[in-house]
């Protein structure tokens, strides 16, 4: 197993001039404020339950994946395409100008084999944030955390810890793309009816009235859940059979950076004998809310902040796969501390994703109270037969864009009229959430929200940042199959 010695006095500092975050948080090099900062798409290969696995990374010079910088700096990355294939990275959760967002045919266009392309914008808000690319399947190979401090937290006496979620397969992606087309969404997949062909006329079903308020699902809904079989659940690249050992301090704080950035896998997050504290989901702050567990479908960041006993021991923190008993996992461990072998597999299936905990949150910047000046209806399906997926009836190839005036207000109210959740994801906007259900409420501000079978969830948004921005399902095949349009600006 491998062990990163920690303290928790090696807090996050000022990025100019400060030492290289890989210290400090796992597998992450710092951007130093000011200066351009080289990243490459890359081929990588990591050791999965004793094979090797073939991903694509996003590298700085030494190696490391990923990067980690401070709100105030500009974001100056110099990207350099070594495959031998187009692509693009997609900096999620992040802000910036319409033609720097990293998507074909909206916002520039991919980079060609060998090429590069700079990226030049401010940074306007810290948080957790990932990128991947948006090239066809190469999202399922190629993702980074992408952390943006605060230069507020400097003086925080914690330890900051990254956990990356992700599913792998030893198959190319394209190929289980090929087994759901053919099979229905079936051949090695666990899938139950799921088909929703003819659910795009259900547009009378109105605020759902059948529907939990609570939970944001549908009452006697039996949702499908997980259209593939991963060959592994990967925590920091690695499996549970060896995972990753942080080292910790007695008695220290811990902020927990928690990424989904899985293909197509929903978690619940399981702390096992701590409580934590949530303090913000998607980058964005949030009123503390204690728990031990906590939903994260794909695309969702939540940060949690953890008091360790003052006792030596081990503490594993768990990746549940939703409705199923697949786990992956970080141990947290002070000096000295027996790391014993846990078990890949839980004694019973987790619960599928629900809105309860969305329900509970409040964000503590929420948008300034204002009517909305728009509201489009969307709505989401598919049909598993066929394996394609939609939104107001249409694939991707033949949208029809949501309109959208500078200073506007914006609600979308998402209407989920399929069997499978959808985890809606916003590009170069974070929105709030201000009904589950028909029920309104002031939720928290996220980029990326869960949509359960047969339900729906408002989200609001100022249209403050002109251009072309994609809405889609994060779940990768869901988008690659026809759930994405776009957010266009009127002249």
């Amino acid at each position: 197993m491998s062990a990163h010695r920690l303290s928790r006095r090696r807090v996050l500092a000022g990025l100019a001039g400060s030492a290289a975050m890989g210290g400090v948080v796992p597998r992450i090099a710092s951007a130093q404020a000011g200066a351009p900062v080289e990243l490459a798409v890359d081929h990588r290969t990591i050791e999965v339950n004793g094979r090797p696995g073939h991903l694509l990374g996003i590298l700085q010079p030494s190696g490391k994946q990923g990067l980690a910088t401070e709100v105030g700096n500009a974001f100056r990355v110099h990207l350099v395409n070594r495959l031998d294939t187009p692509t693009t990275v997609h900096w999620h959760g992040l802000t910036p100008p319409a033609d720097q967002d990293g998507v074909p045919e909206l916002s520039q266009p991919p980079i060609p084999a060998g090429a590069s392309h700079d990226y030049d914008f401010p940074l306007k808000h810290s948080g957790t944030y990932w990128m991947h690319s948006h090239v066809g399947y190469q999202e399922q190979l190629m993702y980074a955390p992408l952390i943006i401090a605060d230069p507020a937290d400097r003086g925080r006496d914690e330890q900051e810890i990254v956990m990356l979620l992700a599913d792998f397969s030893f198959k190319p992606p394209e190929e289980l793309a090929a087994a759901l087309r053919e099979s229905g969404g079936m051949a090695g997949m666990k899938m139950g009816s799921g088909n929703t062909a003819g659910m795009s006329g259900m547009s009378g079903m109105g605020n759902m009235q059948g529907m939990s308020h609570a939970s944001g699902t549908a009452a006697g809904a039996e949702p499908d859940v997980n259209d593939i079989d991963y060959d592994a659940y990967l925590a920091n690249d690695r499996a549970l059979g060896d995972p990753d050992v942080i080292r910790v301090e007695r008695g220290g704080r811990v902020r927990l950076r928690v990424i989904n950035s899985a293909s197509a896998t929903a978690f619940h997050l399981d702390l096992g004998r701590l409580t934590g504290e949530l303090i913000a989901v998607d980058g964005q702050p949030v009123r503390a809310l204690r728990a031990s567990r906590f939903p994260l479908s794909m695309a969702q960041r939540i940060d949690v902040r953890l008091q360790l006993p003052s006792g030596g021991g081990t503490y594993p923190i768990l990746a549940l796969r939703e409705g199923a008993r697949e786990r992956a996992g970080v141990v947290l461990a002070t000096a000295d501390a027996a790391v014993s072998r846990i078990a890949t597999l839980s004694a019973k299936p987790s619960p599928v994703l629900d809105l309860i905990l969305e329900r509970k949150l409040t964000g503590t910047e929420p948008l300034a109270p204002r009517e909305a000046d728009r509201i489009h209806d969307v709505r989401l399906a598919g049909d598993m037969t066929s394996y394609v997926w939609t939104i107001n009836e249409r694939i991707y190839s033949e949208h029809e864009p949501l309109m959208v005036k500078s200073g506007e207000r914006v609600e979308l109210v998402i209407r989920n009229l399929s069997m499978m959740s959808h985890p809606m994801h916003l590009h170069g906007h974070s929105f709030q959430v201000v009904a589950i259900g028909g029920k309104r409420f002031a939720g928290a501000r996220r980029d990326t929200v869960l949509v359960p079978a047969m339900a729906s969830v408002t989200v609001a948004f100022d249209a403050d940042n002109p251009g072309r921005w994609a809405f889609h399902c994060h779940n990768l095949y869901h988008m690659e199959a026809g759930m994405m349009t776009e957010v266009k600006y009127q002249a």
